[in-house]
């Protein structure tokens, strides 16, 4: 049996992540801070589905401290690393950009560092669309990606960067992956997809920013965590987009969609639009198929059927993390 290291393991991603591994007969050791950014009723709730496996190891961690997780490398043997840890959010990073580069950034390299003294040669690093902003559509992994609008992209960024200086200095293998507004059931409260289900649901006012028009390569969950199993093969250092693929859906129809699906209708708040919040995302992911064998398999109504569905049958503890 293999054993891994994911980062982020109470999180969204991280949980689906953690559980194919073990699914699959591995050994997984997860670390999550288990911080504040939204409830913690959700991140335990993940936990409690993964400890039910004898194979799951669950650490208490924060990627930013290397004293930890020194330790930690100390007492397993990993086969590879997951860095699914991350703070999320673009407007939040705008607020608060120190904690942004603290994780995103400085937690990538304490990661980096461990490895490189453990002889981990191995790391799946999630990265984002975001940083594609002023690019022209579909975005591909070769597009100039120098100036990020916002401190989360810029901290994603640097992730990026350092793992190509350990890429090339000490020869870790490290696939970066560009995700595209992941959903599904159990998702970040923060996000549009549990908002909108939440809200409609409730006949309160959903906040739309701009006039609605604005769309975004919605991928769904499960087929975000298959594409990264299937990045931990040997790639050198390669940046890899996981998204919809040439099918943005705008928020508008998204909207409606959810209204069809709870039937009701929605009360909109429109306000204007974010500057750092961009117009359309769109992933070119010919790279993910020929590199990875990867394509979506879930469309964004069938993944929003889902959603809603355990919506309904979620606990209120649950469905009102926030």
């Amino acid at each position: 049996m293999k054993t891994y290291l994911v980062t982020g393991a109470a999180g969204f991603i991280g949980s689906h992540v953690a559980a194919l591994l073990l699914e699959r007969g591995d050994n997984v050791v997860g670390i999550d801070n288990l911080n504040d950014y939204y409830s913690r009723n959700l991140k335990e709730q993940r936990l409690q589905e993964l400890v039910t496996w004898p194979s799951f190891h669950f650490h208490k961690m924060d990627i930013e401290n290397f004293l930890d997780l020194s330790e930690l490398f100390r007492k397993y043997r990993f086969q590879a690393v997951f860095n699914l840890a991350a703070r999320a959010g673009v407007r939040q990073s705008l607020e608060n950009p120190w904690i942004y580069m603290n994780t995103n950034a400085n937690g990538t390299l304490n990661l980096l560092e461990a490895m490189r003294r453990n002889q981990v040669g191995k790391m799946v690093l999630a990265s984002t669309s975001s940083l594609y902003s002023g690019q022209p559509t579909p975005f591909r992994e070769d597009s100039p990606v120098s100036r990020p609008l916002s401190p989360y992209a810029a901290s994603k960024k640097s992730a990026e960067v350092m793992a190509y200086t350990f890429h090339e200095q000490y020869g870790i293998d490290v696939s970066i992956l560009r995700y595209f507004t992941v959903f599904g059931p159990a998702g970040r409260p923060d996000m549009a997809a549990y908002q909108f289900i939440e809200k409609v649901s409730q006949g309160i006012p959903v906040t739309i920013y701009g006039d609605g028009s604005q769309a975004r390569d919605f991928t769904y969950v499960s087929d975000i965590a298959r594409g990264t199993l299937l990045a931990e093969k040997t790639v050198g250092y390669e940046i890899v987009n996981l998204g919809g693929g040439n099918t943005p859906v705008a928020v508008n129809q998204f909207l409606h969609w959810i209204e069809e699906l709870v039937e009701r209708k929605a009360i909109l708040n429109h306000q204007p639009s974010h500057g750092a919040d961009m117009k359309a995302t769109m992933a070119d992911i010919s790279k993910a198929k020929s590199l990875l064998g990867w394509v979506p398999e879930v469309t964004t109504q069938e993944g929003l059927e889902r959603t809603v569905e355990w919506h309904r049958h979620a606990e209120c503890s649950l469905r009102f993390a926030s």
